[in-house]
Parts: C-alpha cells; structure tokens; sequence
C-alpha cells in the first residue's frame, strides 16, 4: 500500500493535528460533489482538491507547525505557490482549471492585503520559486506517495519541472480577464467546509444539496389570507405586499423549487425564523443553516481584512442577513464561493423595507447578482414605499417575469388592530405605564438607541420593582441573547398580568411576540408598522375587530438623538400619525408610507469599489478584495467583544462555543478605546467585567483599559 505519509500534517496540534492525506481526502470528495451539482467536471475538481495543499509537504512548512517555530523578520512561505509545483501531474486541458483552485484560495493572487498573493510574490522577491521550492529534492517525494496514495497518477516531479509549473501558473494568472472564477468558489466552498467538519469522521456528501420538502407550507386557513392565494405562477420571481400575520412566510417558501436562502435584517429575526423553519422541515431530510455573522474582521499590523463566512455549501435552507451576500457586491475574499452556492437558488428577501440608504442600496444591487445568477427571487414586506417598489420591479425584470400579490381593501380591514396615541414628550411615559400596569396589561417599551434602552430599563426596573421586567437588544452575549429571545417568546409573551419589556429595534421583525400595549419612540414609519406588529399579534377569530393601544413619542430636536434615523424622515412619520385612539387603518398604510417617502434616493455605492455593476464582473479572476467599501460605508456589527473573564475560556473553545461567548458591537464604537484583542477566532476586543452586565449587556462607557481587573498582556 502507497504511504499515506499521517505524520505530515496539514494543520499544527493547536487546531487539530489533522493529517494532510485526510484534509486532502476530505476536500477532494466534497470537491467532487459541489462539482456534480453544479455541472462542472468532477475530475478537474478531483484534481484541483488533491492538489491544493500538496505544498504543505514541505519541510519548510511543516517546521512553522511546530509551537517552537518563530519566523525569521521577512519570513514568506505560502503553500499555495509550493503546490503548483506539482501542475504537469495534471492533464494539461485540465491545468488552467486548477491554476484557479490552487492559486488564490487564501490570497488574492495580487494586491493582497499583506502582499503575499502569487504575483506580489513573484515581483517583490527576488526568486519566489527557488524560495519555495527549498529541499524540494527531500521533500517532493513524499507528497508523490500523499497523491499516489489518494489514487492520483503520478510521476517524479524534477525542480526544472516545479519552475515550468510556477512560470505557467505566474503567466496564467497574469492574464485573467475580468470575472468571477467558479473553480476557485468551488475549491473555497468544498476546503472551508471540510475544516469546518473535520472533527466528524465522515464528510456529509449525502446532506448537501438536498432541495427542500416545503409541503407543510400548503396548509390553509381563512384567517392567514396568503394561505388561500395560489403559488402557481410561471414567472420567476415573486413580490408580496401584506401586512404581518397574513400568512407572507408560508406564501414566500410555497413559491420556492430549489434550495433556499432565506435573508432577514436582525438576529433575533434570523433566530426565530431558523427555530421555525427548522421545526416545520424535521422529519424531511433538510439541512436547514443558520448564518450569523456579517464577516470574520482580522486586524493586525494596522490592516484589516474581511472575510466571507462560507462554510456549509449546499445547505437545503439558509438563514442569514444581506450583509452574507454583501460579499458578492463587494467582491470579499469568499465571494466566489457565495456567488457558486447562490446559483439557480430561490432567495427569500423578507422584510426589504428595513434597509435604508447604504444597505438598500446593497441589497438593490444583489438583487441585480442574483438575477444574473439564475436565482429566482422572492420579496416579501409588510411596508414599502411604492417607488422602491416600482424600483425592485423592474431590476426584477418587470411584470412578466413578477407574480405580484397584495391583498385587497376589504381582506385590509380585518388586520386593522391599533389605536394610535401620540406622545409630546418622553415625560408622559411613565404616567401611561402606571395607568397601562394598573391594567395588568403586558407593555411593549421600544427605543431607537441601546443605550437609552439601559438607561429607560433601569428607571423602569427600580419605578416598577415588583413587576416583571427585561431588556432586550444587540450588544448582549450570543448565548445570552438567545436565552433573552427564549425568555421573551416563552414567558413573557404568554404570562398572565403585567409585565414590561425595554427593546430596541431588534423586537422589530420576525418575533413571535404579542403583547397588550406598546409606547415607543418615533421611527420611520415602515419601521412603526412593523414595531406595532408586536401589539394585538395574534390572530383569531376572537381579536379580529378588536384595538389595542400603541403609544407614539414625539421626535427629538436634535439630529443626533434621532440616529439611526434621519430627523426629517421622523418628523414626516410623526404628522402622518393618527391621534387621540383612531385606528391605524391597513389600507391607508401605503398611502402614510408614500406621504413620508415621496421621492427615492438610491445611494451611489459605485465609487466604493463594487466588484459586479450594469451586468458585468469589475475585478479580475483571482483577485478579492479585502477591505470593503461594506466595511467603511456601513457601521455594522461587523467587531465582536468578549469579558475579560471569558477571555481564557474563548482561547481554549472550539469556534460554536467561541461565538456563543461573543458580543456584537460596531467597530467603530470599540476599535479607538485601546482594549486589548485576541488574535484567535473573531479576534474579538477584550471588555473589562465591569463592562457586561448580565441584564443590560455591554455597558460602553465602562470599556475603558483603566477598568481591567488585571493588565496581563495578551
């Protein structure tokens, strides 16, 4: 039997000791498999897979495994290039193929962020091949018996022939022409995963690309009107317009034929949406995923780069936020491999009224993406403005290629369910609280900003201490966020009398919620709609044609205490608001929506370095890019901090518990506190424990290093 060579490894004993035969092994069957599903040959990705980190091989590499391995100033190795060493094994119609999985499947083969991509490489040093081909004569042997041993014909590979194998990979690199490399997005899709799962014994081939059972989806009842609407339609696309309870997420899953990337704005959103999906589909085979993250975010030697989240290729159903295929818009490092797992899929936009400026503006042009990857597209939204209805339209393709819904004036009238009362100030909140308490009645406290969320919690905690009270919004723990989620849908959400819960706008969408009252501060009014869709939720023959109270505060003066939010916008949502307990009528919504947003502005992102725009691809083949406009324009929660006293605990856990332990936060809010950084994982900022408290979450003025309980370095 041919030597599987097991003591040399593809990853050091620190993140798993993995063998390279069996990574190798592993990538190459999933390589396989992504490439039979997509219809590109599957013994090219054979190949390309055996190949890619046959480079790892080398003595070279294998000493930077060690932990008593310190690199030299000016140290270089990279695998990558010391695997297309081994390109003549391949057939040479084959060869161009594989340039692109090997290549660049870590770094963008030029104007890598550390300028260490192949072609950098072969311009700033002096001779990269000879560099990398160092005891080339010791160690090429062994990764001849690695290949043979994976059953790959081989022959002795000579140093000549290694320089031949770099010129022709240096020159085809070179002259890659503007688009987007499906070899190298099925390369990144097939050895992401296989990391991702090398702790299990065997690769899960058979739960990839499984299309999703969605016939529980077909029920029917009068009260969810969509349910009663065929789904039948031979157009491509779909765009719905109902309000919440009407039965969109049915009617949006029953319109799908493939695998399903399912997009939502918020987390706590994406959570319930995936715990429902999840139990609606057990029992039918579907791998259903759920995607939390914009991006990893590596800072080090002051550069950043953002990195794609693209681990579970060929999910049946995923749920996630835009910003995961933001990488696309913006040519991320992993765009290709979103970009070949997107394709010929059903897309669920849900709630696309809750982008505003840059992020519309994304997610517009995804749309575009995803139309010239053959997805078929579905919108859903309880709100949206009819121009950037007319707008999404016609990216789609207009009316003959829309099934467009909306539900008629009288179906309108039975989702009528609030009273609306506007408040002058935010004085004549606690008075309405102690009159809506006496009552019993569970109250719904909404506020635009974290941080006024914690101060209102805290003044609502010691005014009401005997009643039930929690706070819920961002900048919580992962694990604690899920146990606050929990907590809200399944006690407070049913327990009999009073209770109050302090919010931000994470309570918005896709909650599972339904309280008695609610008092909130002043938001664009396609945000009120949805906010007031946590009131009187519930839906039954019993509530139809009853009220219940929504409590509306006037805007603020200042531009700044308006944020996120835009103070005009406010201000117009604010007079359209009926008053003194009329209805908030369902058929006058649209027109309200149209009053407030009477022209669109759609943001130019094309200065920021797009990589797809007017149907055509703007960075080259192997080239990704790796810090975004994305990054610049849009202040997401794309940093993460942990507590100082997690911090050792996060060192030692394996990624799911590491990201239990982490806290979102806007990079901008936390990067410019001097806080001490983990260089593992999501390379989260370390926060004092005076900083977390575990009913209002991250406090951030106390992120200050002079609150450490200790200055140990990290």
């Amino acid at each position: 039997m041919t030597n599987r060579h097991e003591e040399i490894l593809a990853k050091s004993e620190r993140n798993g000791s993995v063998s390279l035969y069996q990574h190798l092994k592993d990538v190459a069957e999933l390589a396989v498999v992504i490439a039979r599903h997509e219809g590109m040959d599957e013994r090219t990705a054979l190949l390309g897979a055996l190949l890619h980190d046959i480079g790892k091989t080398s003595t070279v590499f294998q000493k930077t495994l060690s932990s008593a391995f310190r690199p030299a100033p000016h140290f270089v190795f990279r695998h990558e290039i010391a695997s297309l060493f081994f390109l003549s094994l391949v057939e040479s119609s084959r060869r161009d193929a594989v340039v692109e999985m090997i290549a660049a499947h870590h770094k963008s083969v030029y104007q890598d962020v550390r300028e260490l991509g192949l072609l950098d490489l072969d311009e700033s040093m002096d001779d990269a091949c000879t560099v990398h081909a160092k005891d080339f004569d010791v160690w090429s042997p062994t990764a001849i018996e690695i290949l043979a041993s994976l059953g790959m014909e081989v022959h002795p590979v000579s140093v000549e022939e290694a320089q031949a194998n770099y010129d022709y990979a240096v020159d085809y690199c070179a002259s890659r022409p503007l688009g987007c490399s499906a070899w190298k997005g099925l390369l990144m899709a097939a050895d992401h995963m296989a990391s991702a799962m090398e702790w299990k014994q065997e690769m899960p081939t058979d739960k990839i690309f499984v299309k999703p059972d969605l016939h529980f989806y077909d029920r029917q009842s009068e009260l969810y009107p969509l349910s009663l609407i065929p789904t039948v339609d031979p157009r491509q696309h779909t765009l719905v317009c109902a309000p919440t309870g009407a039965g969109k997420t049915d009617f949006l899953l029953r319109r799908c034929r493939g695998r399903v990337f399912y997009t939502l704005p918020y987390q706590a959103s994406i959570n319930a949406m995936y715990d429902r999906i999840k139990h609606d589909l057990r029992g039918t085979g579907a791998q259903v995923c759920l995607l939390h993250a914009a991006s990893s975010l590596k800072v080090a030697d002051g550069k950043i780069e953002e990195r794609i989240m693209q681990r579970m290729v060929g999910a049946s159903v995923k749920v996630l936020t835009p910003h995961q295929m933001a990488s696309v818009v913006y040519g991320i490092k992993g765009y290709e491999a979103m970009a070949l797992d997107l394709k010929g899929c059903d897309v669920i936009l849900d709630e696309i009224h809750t982008y505003s400026n840059t992020i519309q503006a994304i997610v517009l042009r995804i749309i575009d993406i995803l139309v010239a990857l053959g997805c078929r597209i579905h919108v859903g939204t309880a709100t949206m403005p009819s121009l950037l209805y007319d707008e999404i339209l016609r990216r789609l393709g207009g009316p003959d290629k829309v099934y467009q819904v909306k539900l008629d004036n009288s179906t309108l009238e039975t989702f009528n369910r609030h009273q609306l009362y506007k408040l002058s100030s935010d004085d004549d909140i606690f008075q309405t609280v102690d009159s809506l308490v006496a009552q019993g009645q569970k109250v719904l406290l909404v506020c635009n900003q974290v941080k006024r969320a914690q101060d209102l919690y805290n003044q609502v905690a010691k005014r009401y201490g005997d009643v039930p009270t929690m706070l819920i919004h961002s900048r919580f723990r992962r694990c604690d966020r899920s146990d606050l989620e929990t907590t809200l849908t399944s006690e407070y959400n049913s327990m009999p009398g009073a209770c109050i819960v302090v919010s931000t706008q994470v309570v918005e969408v896709s909650l599972d919620i339904s309280f008695d009252a609610m008092i909130t501060e002043c938001a664009p009014i396609d945000a009120l709609v949805q906010r007031f869709g946590r009131v009187n939720r519930k839906r039954t023959r019993q509530t139809i044609g009853h009220y219940k109270p929504v409590y509306v505060v006037a805007p603020p003066d200042d531009k700044d205490e308006a944020l996120p939010y835009t103070l005009d916008v406010l201000q117009r949502t604010f007079d359209v608001l009926p008053d003194h307990g009329e209805l908030m009528e369902e058929r006058q919504v649209q027109s309200m929506i149209d009053q407030v947003y009477d022209h669109l502005e759609l943001e130019d992102i094309d200065f920021s370095g797009v990589a797809y725009c007017d149907g055509h691809w703007r960075l080259k083949e192997l080239w990704h890019r790796a810090k975004s406009a994305l990054l610049e324009a849009l202040d997401i929660n794309s940093a993460v901090c942990v507590t100082e006293s997690d911090k050792q605990a996060y060192l030692d856990a394996d990624s799911t518990a590491r990201t239990k332990m982490e806290i979102p936060v806007s990079y901008h809010a936390i990067a410019h506190r001097q806080l001490n950084q983990i260089d593992q994982g999501s390379r989260p900022f370390v926060i004092p424990d005076k900083a977390y408290d575990q009913a209002e979450g991250l406090l951030i003025d106390e992120a200050q290093p002079t609150n450490y309980r200790t200055y140990e370095m990290l």
